[in-house]
């Protein structure tokens, strides 16, 4: 029974660690980019420095 129980641990801390790495992964996704940033469009071209 004491086998068991330690599986289950194992599995809640695996998924814990899994949904805290998803989560930094979407942070950094949506976090804006810094350096130089180009862009061409219908009014030409632009730089900015982030």
């Amino acid at each position: 029974m004491s086998g068991n129980r330690n599986v289950l641990y194992l599995i809640i801390g695996a998924l814990i660690v899994g949904i805290g790495v998803l989560g930094y992964n979407l942070y950094q996704e949506k976090k804006e980019p810094q350096g130089l940033q180009i862009n061409v469009g219908p009014d030409g071209l632009k730089v900015q420095n982030k």
